[in-house]
């Protein structure tokens, strides 16, 4: 069965810029947090948030790191594009 989706790997995507649609810069992928027993990935974990991100009160960790549900991911190449309106 031939896959036509490429794989991708953690240690590319950590570090990647978080970006909207619309070009709205949110800040870097710090880590991802997925479900151990499925391999479901959950969320992104933003490092270096912009003040544009601040202002959105989205969810935060217990250490308030900024959490981007990975359900909003529209594309990654160069940058990780999500749907902002997934997100608030």
């Amino acid at each position: 069965m031939a896959e036509d989706k490429e794989k991708k790997f953690s240690k590319d995507l950590v570090g990647k810029t978080v970006v909207s649609k619309t070009g709205k810069r949110f800040g870097e992928v710090g880590d991802i947090i997925f479900e151990v027993r499925s391999g479901e990935l959950i969320h992104l974990v933003l490092k270096s948030p912009t003040s544009y991100t601040e202002k959105l009160e989205l969810e935060k960790d217990k250490e308030n790191n900024i959490l981007i549900p990975f359900s909003a991911v529209i594309a990654i190449g160069d940058y990780m594009v999500v749907s902002e309106e997934d997100i608030v």
